[in-house]
């Protein structure tokens, strides 16, 4: 191993970055729908949308760790 093998790529840099911010997203909408659910102050469609955002944003954040952390076959 090399220590250029240590030294993320700007574009690893970026990606992480981006799947950081998903993932904060996608706490924020677990938190806002355990909110929404214990309050009872939101009605049905809305907390399907929030739930298919946050279905969306955890095939996003799979997507991008695939792209980072590629299969190795043992």
């Amino acid at each position: 191993m090399t220590d250029n093998d240590d030294v993320l790529k700007p574009d690893q840099f970026a990606l992480r970055a981006q799947l950081a911010e998903l993932r904060q997203e996608h706490r924020d909408l677990d938190i806002t729908i355990d909110a929404s659910q214990e309050s009872g102050g939101a009605d049905f469609l809305q907390l399907q949308r929030l739930k298919r955002k946050k279905l969306a944003l955890k095939d996003r954040i799979a997507a991008l760790e695939d792209n980072l952390l590629p299969d190795i076959i043992a």
